[in-house]
């Protein structure tokens, strides 16, 4: 079975291709990133300036003219037609507590910038210690809660700007 391909050039442009159709293209690699292109006997000079493989992107010159390609497979069409992303993620602005109990450190401040991972605050909860780590980087916004409070399941306790 061969596999389609749809390419949309400088988001205008869309093209529908099967893979057997780059047999058709005779390319020389002549250099890093560097081809040489013959096509129904035209010759093209093309370079791979940048790549994004998460988004499927890719920014390439020819013949001195650059495109922003993007290329995308059936499973990518059809993610896209459910109204699903590919790669992309709901930002958490805010922390919330996920069950009651008492706050023994908060390890920011408002105005602080922070990076994913960073340790924000530590619950108790059930006799357990509970590190809150950021789950992206950011500016905090506002601290709901300090060292000592005891909060409740699903209190507020930092947003993100």
């Amino acid at each position: 079975m061969d596999k389609s391909y749809q390419l949309t050039v400088n988001n205008t442009q869309i093209y529908n291709r099967k893979a057997s159709e780059l047999t058709q293209l005779d390319a020389v690699e002549v250099a890093a990133s560097q081809f040489h292109i013959l096509k129904n006997n035209q010759a093209f000079a093309a370079e791979i300036i940048a790549t994004d493989f998460d988004a499927k992107t890719y920014t390439v010159k020819v013949n001195g003219n650059t495109y922003t390609v993007a290329i995308a497979n059936a499973l990518d069409l059809l993610i896209k037609e459910m109204g699903f992303m590919v790669g992309s993620a709901k930002q958490v602005n805010e922390i919330k507590a996920p069950m009651p109990g008492l706050i023994l450190e908060m390890s920011v401040k408002v105005g602080q910038e922070v990076q994913e991972n960073d340790c924000l605050l530590i619950l108790e909860a059930m006799k357990m210690e509970n590190s809150f780590l950021s789950p992206r980087a950011g500016i905090i916004k506002s601290i709901s809660a300090q060292k000592g409070d005891a909060v409740d399941k699903g209190q507020l306790l930092i947003e993100f700007e």
